[in-house]
């Protein structure tokens, strides 16, 4: 009777171990990294004590250097330490790193959303990282007076087995200072096929990195040259400084869930290269609007088609809370340069300091047919015609 007791539970055990192993190697979903929260506790509890070298210490991370695990509140000196969400994060000393192991589809785009905030020095900043790819990303810009804010960094899977690593490269006098790091999530991106009657791919901006339903500060995508690996699908950011991806459940959005705010004048640009044809003529139209987020007005865009720009302004009005605007050029070559910029640095009025701008959504470039161009010049002429007559009768 014991013998079977026993073999049932060596029986269930197996079955644990083998189900284990299948979650560790099941493709990430998306949302939350395994403790990307930095909520579970370890072994022992959590403590004000930096971690160091202990490579097991963050349950479900790798260590290497001084790496802390912190709580709201908790101080250093004269400075309360921010944690982004929830009751614990990381902080990352000189040179040090967390990494996970995930399982992907290899060859897809991947996006890893996460929130950062400074400690000590102003010239902080945070490396991600999915080897061989990787980007620092200044955190210098604290960009709303919470004291920290949510970024998004995308790669395009080279294996299925990868690594995703945050380390500080900074080096400080004091070794304990660094970035603090929470809510890491990732979500697989895809790139959205292009419109018919439209030649921008993802101008509803509806596809995009992960957002938190609980998180009303949208997700910031700093500078990304390669439209090929974006967080935002089409689209490249173009200067030093990021633009806000903000959705419907805390922002006003013209159509759809997702939008995107123009933040920081000419230091945030968002662009594309769009297949025309050349000498044709073209429009370019698009959604411009206000965030709901208490931005102080005057707001403005500057937007680009080709070699003809255009200062459009919004504003507010009581019966419509964004307008259409459109800008028309003739075509030079087979791609196209779309792109637009917030005209003014705005700030929250409630606030004065928290950084917002415009809102763009719904970018459509379309050929402007011979018949239509034809059919509007009739028209013109045809009631210019009938005015004349009427004044000689």
């Amino acid at each position: 009777m014991k013998m079977l007791k026993s073999s049932t539970r060596s029986r269930w055990v197996s079955i644990y171990i083998i189900l284990v192993a299948h979650l560790a190697t099941a493709l990430s979903e998306d949302g939350l990294l395994m403790n990307g929260d930095f909520e579970t506790p370890p072994i022992g509890g959590f403590s004000n004590e930096a971690i160091g070298d202990r490579h097991a210490a963050v349950p479900s991370w790798k260590s290497n250097g001084t790496v802390e695990l912190v709580s709201s509140g908790q101080k250093q000196g004269g400075m309360i330490i921010i944690v982004p969400q929830g009751t614990h994060a990381v902080r990352l000393g000189n040179d040090a790193s967390i990494s996970q192991d995930m399982k992907v589809e290899k060859g897809s785009l991947y996006s890893i959303t996460f929130s950062a905030a400074r400690t000590c020095a102003q010239l902080e900043s945070i490396n991600i990282s999915v080897p061989p790819l990787s980007q620092t990303i200044d955190l210098q810009t604290v960009y709303t007076v919470q004291g920290w804010d949510l970024y998004a960094w995308a790669f395009e899977a080279e294996a299925e087995d990868v690594s995703v690593v945050f380390r500080n490269p900074g080096m400080e006098d004091d070794p304990t200072c660094g970035p603090v790091i929470d809510d890491i999530a990732i979500k697989k991106l895809f790139t959205p096929d292009r419109p018919k009657d439209n030649e921008v791919i993802n101008g509803d901006f509806e596809e995009g990195p992960w957002m938190f339903r609980n998180d009303s500060l949208g997700v910031l995508l700093p500078t990304n040259l390669d439209e090929e690996t974006s967080s935002l699908p089409g689209w490249n950011v173009e200067s030093n400084r990021a633009v806000r991806y903000i959705d419907s459940d805390h922002f006003i959005v013209p159509n759809g869930k997702r939008a995107v705010e123009l933040l920081s004048g000419k230091e945030g640009i968002i662009s594309q290269m769009v297949q025309t044809t050349k000498d044709k003529e073209y429009s370019l139209t698009f959604s411009l609007g206000h965030a709901g987020d208490k931005c102080a007005e005057p707001l403005a865009v500057m937007a680009f088609a080709g070699d003809q720009s255009q200062n459009i302004h919004y504003t507010r009005d009581a019966n419509a809370t964004f307008k259409s605007a459109s800008v028309n050029f003739t075509a030079k070559a087979e791609r196209t340069r779309v792109a637009f910029y917030s005209v003014y640095y705005n700030t929250r009025t409630d606030d004065m300091s928290s950084l917002c701008g415009p809102v763009v959504d719904d970018v459509r470039v379309w050929g402007v047919s011979g018949c239509s161009r034809n059919r509007f010049v009739g028209l013109v002429l045809g009631l210019g015609f009938g005015l004349f007559v009427l004044v000689l009768v």
